[in-house]
């Protein structure tokens, strides 16, 4: 059933729930606005980036099943800009007859890493030689069992740009991870070439589109630069990594985005290949290209999703699209940058998340495009490095 909140009259669309209030709510909500879609958000804090935009907002802990209750109330379908909700809080809201997209049968391969490897391993998903471990002496006998350190440790759930992971050479190395008191899982070091990321878009009733195949450049286990399409990637393997993608959705059962971290490797041989690093299901900052890059943005095609509508074509604009990603530093006047970098480039599109600047945080992110990759990325870099302070002239 369609209820007519916040519109006059006998208007009827839909409202649209969000369960967290970061900057991809912030962005979905914004791609909702010419479809005159209703947006009701459960945020932390007034403060948070979407809480600033949204006309509805309930200041909640999403971790409280009542509270999760009663925001729901009045939604047509509960969406989220994060994977932490616990599982059995999604499933009583799916019990009370909610729409929760993705399902929680779904977003518990996102919010536990563990669940997500035997899954995937399951489903034949190329993945990483990985094993849950119990303490440090396992992670050294996990490494003995392959080509020895160092090893990547992971806890299972509530890591994200970085942090929850180490990179581990020896045993007097692996403590720190097990005194977060969850599981954590141990995985090789991929020697890659580089890190890709498959997005894909699916919905209810089983239509999907795939974007590009990006290559996303990591600063200190951040996302810096995302590259549209990725440069030199062949068609071979650009395919095979988005009907992977799609089949992960299909298996999972996905509805909204889906990002596919992957590792591009190579063999003895040299023969190219990729392996799955990560899952997320929602926006994702390797898809942010897409809001000027694409024909619909992936923000735009996760709202059609969730309500089941017609998915958007996802091909690019551009022959190139290249997002970089806007870090706080040491200069929290964001605003006096603008006069350069748009007279320098009038093209560039400047997206802000209105936060609080804080060394190393996500406070925006820069998309350029056209037909020459030397000049679309030098456009990116030196707008975001200028709006970050990095550079000064």
């Amino acid at each position: 059933m369609v209820r007519a909140y916040g519109y006059p009259g006998r208007v009827t669309f839909p409202v649209v729930g969000m369960v967290g209030g970061g900057q991809l709510a912030r962005m979905t909500h914004e791609a909702g606005i010419p479809l005159g879609i209703k947006f009701k958000l459960l945020s932390d804090t007034p403060q948070d980036s979407a809480a600033q935009v949204v006309s509805e907002v309930v200041i909640g802990d999403y971790r409280d099943l009542a509270t999760l209750r009663a925001f729901a109330r009045g939604c047509d379908v509960i969406t989220f800009d994060h994977e932490h909700v616990p599982t059995e809080h999604l499933r009583a809201l799916e019990a009370d007859g909610i729409a929760v997209r993705p399902g929680p049968d779904a977003l518990v391969h996102a919010h536990d890493k563990g669940v997500m490897r035997a899954k995937l391993t399951e489903i034949g998903a190329p993945c990483p030689r990985h094993r849950i471990v119990s303490d440090p002496a396992d992670v050294t006998a996990f490494a003995e069992e392959g080509d020895g350190y160092p090893v990547i440790l992971k806890t299972v759930r509530g890591g994200y740009d970085g942090k929850g992971v180490w990179f581990v050479r020896s045993e007097q190395d692996a403590h720190d991870p097990f005194r977060a008191g969850v599981p954590v899982l141990a995985e090789e070091k991929v020697d890659f070439v580089r890190e890709l990321a498959a997005n894909i878009v699916r919905s209810p009733h089983g239509q999907a589109v795939a974007y590009p195949v990006v290559e996303s450049q990591q600063v200190d286990g951040v996302c810096d630069t995302v590259i549209a399409p990725a440069p030199d990637l062949s068609s071979e393997l650009s395919g095979e990594a988005q009907r992977l993608a799609i089949r992960i959705a299909v298996e999972l059962n996905v509805v909204g985005h889906l990002a596919v971290e992957l590792f591009e490797t190579r063999d003895v041989d040299g023969n190219p290949g990729i392996l799955v690093n990560e899952l997320a299901m929602r926006p994702h900052n390797s898809g942010h290209w897409t809001q000027d890059g694409a024909i619909t943005s992936q923000f735009a095609n996760h709202v059609r999703a969730v309500l089941d509508l017609p998915l958007g074509d996802p091909r690019p604009r551009s022959r190139w699209t290249v997002m970089c990603n806007v870090l706080g530093g040491d200069y929290p006047d964001m605003y006096k940058p603008y006069l350069h970098v748009m007279a320098r480039d009038p093209q560039a599109k400047i997206h802000m998340y209105g936060k609080d600047v804080k060394p190393g945080r996500k406070i925006g992110h820069v998309n350029t495009y056209g037909d020459d990759l030397d000049d679309v990325l030098e456009r990116a870099r030196h707008a975001a490095g200028y709006l970050r302070g990095t550079i000064t002239e």
